[in-house]
């Protein structure tokens, strides 16, 4: 019975490293347009710090865009996966059916993995100093 099973434990091995592959890769793109957004908000970011906004306040104003971004892509990725997953799964004998809890922890896990990756730099820079991002240009 156990090597009915073996493809797809095979299928589970590469998915997982493929997976890990493509979470770092994203990650790693996303910190990219964190800090290039951040560079690119500079003088905003000094003036609203020099006006009384917080640190706080500004990490929320860079991150909420990524936030909305992750939400978004999740919503489309939702149907899709649920549709290959039942796909999948009508070709075994017994199966179960796919849960909505599934897809919310992905959602979460995205959504941490995502403020993990922006909010070091957001956080970076809004707690420069104002002046220096002022004179910036």
């Amino acid at each position: 019975m156990k090597e009915n099973y073996e493809p797809e434990e095979r299928l589970t091995w590469i998915f997982s490293i493929f997976s890990l592959i493509s979470i770092l890769i994203a990650s790693m793109g996303l910190f990219g347009l964190s800090s290039f957004m951040a560079e690119q908000r500079t003088k905003e970011l000094g003036v609203r710090k020099v006006l009384g906004a917080s640190v706080a306040k500004l990490v929320y104003l860079l991150t909420r865009e990524f936030i909305r971004l992750i939400v978004i892509a999740n919503i489309i990725a939702v149907p899709i996966s649920y549709w290959a997953l039942s796909a999948w799964l009508s070709d075994f004998p017994y199966h179960i059916s796919i849960g909505i809890w599934i897809f919310v922890v992905t959602l979460i896990v995205s959504l941490v993995i995502g403020l993990f990756t922006v909010a070091w730099q957001s956080y970076r820079a809004a707690s420069s100093d104002p002046i220096k991002a002022i004179k910036y240009e």
